[in-house]
C-alpha cells in the first residue's frame, strides 16, 4: 500500500516553495499516483485553515508511464498562522488518505485507510526580518558567579546574608538541601563578577566570540538569579550599573554585544514586589492588599497560598497581562526593558517563554524594537517552536510578531542522539529537515544552536559512555568522573558536535567552560566554575580553530543548506553561496563547503558525494592536512576515519 501514492513536503516538486511561506503567497501542491489500475476518481487536498476545513480538488498535471501527477494551487492566508493538510484519494473501490509520516517530521509521508496526521505549513508575516548581525555571530553563555572574579585580591563583594562562600574556586557546588528546611537554596557563591568578565574579554575575543549572553544579573538572593528581587539593580555581588556600563562599552570596542536574561513570568518571594521575607522597605504584595504590587500576583488564599512557578513558593508567578506590571516591565519611559536597552545591550533572552502570553510577547517585541530595530529577542522553548502548544494555546512565537529566535534544544537533542548512537544519520536528517521546513528562514538562520546550557548536563558528560540518561543520585553525580577511555571518546565526539555547530545555519552558542573541557552532570554540577589554569589546551585550541573557520567562510553563516548524505553512522551537508548573493540577498563571498561526519568509533566509511549541482571538481581540506580532493565529474569518493569530521571547501575565505 505504501507504493500507491507519494508526496514529499521537502521536495519542491511536490510542494513549492519549500518550507514556511509569507502571508498571501502562492503554494503549489502535487501528489503522485503510481498504480493506474486503482481507477482514481478524484484527488483532493484537505486543508485546515484558521479552524475551517477546505477541500480543494486537484487536477491531473502529468499522466504517463503508469504514473499520474495531481496538482492544485493554494494561496496562503493574509493572517499569519499554521496551515495543515493531507490528501484524500477517491478510488473506484476504496478511499485512501495520504498524510504525514507517523513521526510527524514532514518529508515523505504514508498511505492510510483513515484520516491521517497532517503536514504543516508555517505562514508568517510579510517583511519579517531578524537581525543580520546576529546571524553572523558566535555566542557565549555566562553564569556570572561561576566565570571569573575580577578583583585582583580575589575579594568577594557584598556576600549575601546566610550564604555559603567557597574558599576554593575549584570546589564542587553545594548540592545538598538545607538541613533545616530540606530545600535546595542555591545560596553558595564562588565570587564571579562583572569585573571578571571585563578582565576576560580579550580571551573571549581571541576565542572568536562576538555575543555574550548573561544569565540573570539583577539583584537576587540566589547564585542563579532566577528569583529576581529588583529588576532595576545589578546584584551587588556582581557589581553595579557603572561597572555594567563599562562591560557593555568595553565589549562593544572589541565587537562583542551583550544580551541579558529577562525573567518576566515570576519574581522572587524575597523581592521589592512580593517581600514575603520582609527584607525590603517596600510594602510587598504578600504584606498588604493595598500594595501597589498586589495585582501583579495570583493569590488563591491570601497571603500564604498563591500561584508559583512549578509550585516553588520562592518563585511567585506574576500576571503578565496586568496593566501596572506591563507598564513597569515594558510600557513606561523608564520601564525595565527601556532602562537596560538605553545602557547599550543588544537584546534579550526570555526565560520560560512558554509561560508568557502571546499578547505579552508581542508587546515585549514592540518595546525592544522601538529602542533598537537590530536588537534580538530569543525565547526559551524546548520543542519545535513553530507548533508549540502551551496551556492549551497554539503559540505564535515565530510568525513575525514575537520572537526572532529560540534556544534550539531540538538541534541539541538530535546531534547528541546521533553522536551517541541513539539515532541514525538518516533520522537526524529528518529532525533537521523538519525544523528547516517549519521555521521561517529568518528564524532558522537565527536559532541559538546549543550543545548544553545551565539547565542540561554538560555536553562532555552527555557524550560519554557513562549512561548519563540513567538516574544518578546527587551524591553519585558529585563523585562521577570520566575514566580516561570515556573522556577520550567524549572529547572526540565533542569535537564533532562543535564542528557541526559551527558549520550549521544559525548561531552557535558555547556554554562557558565547554570549550575548556568542563564536565558535570545536571544542576548544580553543570554550573561549576570555569577551570582557569586547568583548561584542556587541546580542546581549547580546537574551539579557536573552528570559530575562526566559521568567521572566515561566508557560506557557513548565510549560505544555502543542503543535506547530501545520510547513512547509519554518517551525515553530510553542503553550505554554498553562488553569484555573490546569500540566502537573504546580501552580497557575500562565493564558496561551497562540504561538511561530513562519521560518528562510528570503530569503522572507517567511504562516502560517494555528488556535487555536480554546485559545479565543483576540486575541494581542499579547510581544517587539516588531507590536502585536495579532485573529481572531473563532480562526484567525490571521500574516506572518513572513525570519529572524524571534515570540512572541504572551494571558494574565497577571509
Amino acid at each position: 500500500m505504501e507504493d500507491l501514492f507519494f508526496h514529499d513536503s521537502h521536495d519542491e516538486f511536490y510542494r513549492c516553495p519549500f518550507g514556511a511561506v509569507e502571508c498571501a503567497q502562492k503554494i503549489t501542491m502535487r501528489l503522485k499516483s503510481y498504480d493506474t489500475s486503482l481507477k482514481v476518481d478524484s484527488a483532493v487536498l484537505r486543508l485546515w485553515e484558521n479552524g475551517t476545513e477546505k477541500k480543494i480538488p486537484m487536477d491531473k498535471f502529468l499522466d504517463c508511464a503508469g504514473k499520474t501527477i495531481y496538482q492544485c494551487d493554494i494561496i496562503a492566508p493574509k493572517e499569519a498562522g499554521l496551515l495543515w493538510y493531507y490528501f484524500i484519494i477517491q478510488c473506484r473501490e476504496a478511499i485512501y488518505y495520504y498524510g504525514n509520516n507517523p513521526e510527524n517530521l514532514g518529508g515523505i509521508g504514508a498511505v492510510y485507510h483513515n484520516p491521517p496526521g497532517s503536514y504543516q505549513i508555517t505562514v508568517y508575516k510579510k517583511n519579517f526580518i531578524t537581525p543580520s548581525w546576529f546571524k553572523d555571530s558566535i555566542m557565549y553563555q555566562i553564569m556570572v558567579d561561576r566565570f571569573c572574579n575580577g578583583n585582583d585580591d580575589g575579594h568577594i563583594d557584598s556576600p549575601k546574608r546566610n550564604s555559603i562562600i567557597h574558599k576554593d574556586w575549584y570546589d564542587t557546588p553545594n548540592y545538598m538541601p538545607d538541613p533545616n528546611t530540606g530545600e535546595f537554596l542555591c545560596n553558595d557563591f564562588f565570587g564571579g563578577n562583572l569585573k571578571g568578565i571585563i578582565k576576560k574579554l580579550p580571551y573571549l575575543k581571541d576565542l572568536g566570540v562576538n555575543v555574550i549572553y548573561l544569565n540573570p544579573i539583577f539583584e537576587s538572593p540566589s547564585n542563579h538569579k532566577y528569583n529576581t528581587s529588583d529588576y532595576l539593580k545589578i546584584d551587588s555581588m556582581f557589581g553595579d550599573e557603572k561597572i555594567f556600563k563599562a562591560l557593555v562599552d568595553s565589549a562593544r570596542k572589541l565587537g562583542i554585544s551583550i544580551i541579558l536574561d529577562g525573567v518576566f513570568s515570576h519574581t522572587g518571594s524575597d523581592s521589592i514586589y512580593f517581600n514575603r521575607e520582609g527584607n525590603f522597605d517596600s510594602i510587598g504584595a504578600f504584606q498588604s492588599k493595598d500594595s501597589q504590587y498586589y495585582k501583579w500576583y495570583k493569590f488563591i488564599d491570601y497571603p500564604y497560598d498563591y500561584e508559583s512557578w512549578w509550585g516553588i513558593k520562592t518563585l511567585p508567578n506574576v500576571s503578565e497581562l496586568e496593566p501596572s506590571y506591563q507598564n513597569f516591565i515594558l510600557g513606561s519611559k523608564n520601564s525595565v526593558i527601556n532602562h537596560w536597552m538605553k545602557l547599550g545591550i543588544s537584546g534579550w533572552r526570555l526565560d520560560v517563554a512558554d509561560e508568557l502570553p502571546d499578547e505579552f510577547l508581542k508587546k515585549v517585541r514592540k518595546a525592544v524594537k522601538s529602542q533598537s530595530k537590530d536588537a534580538v529577542i530569543i525565547g526559551e522553548v524546548w520543542e519545535d517552536a513553530s507548533n508549540k502548544i502551551s496551556y492549551g494555546v497554539q503559540k505564535q512565537y515565530l510568525l513575525g510578531d514575537e520572537l526572532d529566535s529560540v534556544m534550539n534544544y531540538s538541534f541539541m537533542k538530535g546531534i547528541l542522539s546521533f553522536l551517541t548512537g541513539k539515532c541514525s544519520g538518516s533520522y537526524l536528517n529528518r529532525i533537521i529537515n523538519s525544523l528547516y521546513e517549519n521555521y521561517p528562514k529568518e528564524c532558522f538562520y537565527s536559532m541559538m544552536n546549543i550543545l548544553g546550557t545551565h539547565d542540561t548536563c554538560r555536553v562532555l558528560y552527555a557524550l560519554a559512555e557513562i549512561g548519563i540518561d540513567r538516574i544518578y543520585s546527587r551524591e553519585e553525580q558529585a563523585l562521577l568522573k570520566l575514566s580516561p577511555q570515556d573522556e577520550e571518546i567524549a572529547l572526540k565526539r565533542l569535537k564533532l558536535a562543535s564542528l557541526f555547530q559551527m558549520t550549521f545555519p544559525g548561531v552557535p552558542s558555547i556554554y562557558y567552560g565547554d570549550e575548556a573541557g568542563l564536565g558535570g552532570c545536571k544542576d548544580p554540577f553543570n554550573r561549576k566554575t570555569y577551570p582557569w589554569g586547568k583548561e584542556n589546551k587541546c580542546l581549547l585550541k580546537w574551539y579557536k580553530k573552528i570559530c575562526s573557520l566559521r568567521h572566515s567562510i561566508d557560506a557557513l553563516k548565510t549560505g544555502t543548506f543542503s543535506p547530501v548524505h545520510f547513512g547509519e553512522d554518517t551525515y553530510g551537508f553542503v553550505r554554498a553561496i553562488d553569484n555573490g548573493i546569500d540566502v537573504f540577498g546580501q552580497h557575500r563571498n562565493n564558496g561551497v563547503a562540504l561538511v561530513l561526519f562519521n560518528r562510528s568509533s570503530k569503522d572507517r566509511h567511504k562516502l560517494l558525494v555528488d556535487l555536480r549541482k554546485w559545479k565543483v571538481n576540486k575541494l581542499s581540506d579547510a581544517m587539516g592536512d588531507r590536502g585536495e580532493f579532485t573529481s572531473p565529474c563532480g562526484c567525490f569518493n571521500i574516506g572518513l576515519s572513525p570519529l572524524e569530521g571534515l570540512v572541504l571547501y572551494s571558494g574565497h575565505s577571509k
